[in-house]
């Protein structure tokens, strides 16, 4: 994975601010991207949001230069998906663009979750991310682990079979150990890991898988970017924002792409004032004081 670091920042708003890296040596991508999973609705059960402005949100997020759009086929509400929203937003796909999804949890037509996939329900999740968002390949798929699941060589197999038959160029692992992610890896290899991460949210074994990543060419995406919950109100995170005239959710943002050069940043929203908020933070540059000062609030 080659990575270009920060840009100077912009006249105006723009993602390539946050600078570059190659995916899997060969798919170049801004760090600065777009999780899909709040497009349908706030929550898992609603409430529900307005499908025209989310279609809006999408495609303002790729005038401001982001190529990067994570999602999955269990990103529903009722009948309005992610990945619906998506292909009526943006197919025909620019060249360039790059969308991510997720295969492992399933959920039935009322929001109800099922039991972890297998093979042949990752095959068939596959599919119809295929169908649902109207391409041919997939460029990135994560196996999402589910906490029941101890192991994931079998199912992460399956999906390298599909890799083997050209419907996905690279694959992932999510919500995974060093212990599963070198499981994975002997299976196929890793181009992505998605785990939880934040600047207030992480423990010295996901910061140390995080380095490993970083240190072996594997790009590192925080799902929960903000918290998961809301932007914390934190005291040192509002200190560091009014030092930058920033919000701090941007300062959530930029810490993520201070931290390490393999992650990409991929905060979602369905406000079209929080989508322009949250691609400014890749023009925001946190200097040493405000690293020391958000490490020690996070380990306090």
């Amino acid at each position: 994975m080659t990575i270009t670091p920060h840009s100077s920042a912009p006249d105006s708003v723009h993602a390539s601010a946050a600078g570059s890296l190659l995916l899997g040596g060969d798919l170049p991508l801004s760090r600065m991207g777009f999780g899909a999973m709040k497009l349908p609705a706030r929550d898992w059960d609603g409430p529900a949001c307005d499908p025209v402005q989310s279609v809006a949100v999408l495609r303002r997020a790729v005038e401001l230069g982001v190529d990067h759009i994570d999602t999955a086929w269990f990103y529903f509400h009722e009948d309005v998906s992610a990945n619906g929203l998506i292909r009526e937003a943006l197919h025909p796909y620019r060249d360039g663009l790059v969308i991510a999804t997720k295969v492992g949890p399933g959920r039935n037509p009322d929001g109800s979750w099922q039991d972890p996939a297998g093979p042949a329900e990752v095959r068939a999740a596959v599919h119809r991310n295929l169908r649902e968002l109207g391409v041919d390949r997939l460029d990135l798929v994560y196996l999402r682990r589910m906490p029941s699941q101890k192991s994931i060589a079998e199912v992460f197999a399956a999906l390298a079979e599909l890799r083997e038959e050209g419907l996905v160029r690279h694959l992932g692992v999510s919500n995974v150990d060093a212990a599963q992610l070198a499981e994975a890896e002997a299976v196929a290899p890793v181009a992505a890991v998605q785990n939880r991460f934040s600047v207030l949210e992480h423990s010295a074994q996901d910061a140390a898988l995080l380095a490993d990543c970083t240190a072996r060419g594997i790009a590192f995406v925080p799902f929960f970017p903000l918290g998961g919950s809301g932007v914390p109100a934190d005291p040192a995170l509002q200190r560091v924002a009014d030092r930058h005239g920033a919000t701090r959710a941007q300062v959530m943002v930029a810490w993520l792409l201070a931290v390490s050069p393999s992650i990409l940043a991929i905060p979602g929203t369905s406000s079209p004032a929080h989508l322009e908020e949250n691609v400014a933070a890749a023009s925001l540059r946190l200097g040493a004081e405000d690293l020391a000062e958000l490490a020690a609030s996070a380990g306090a």
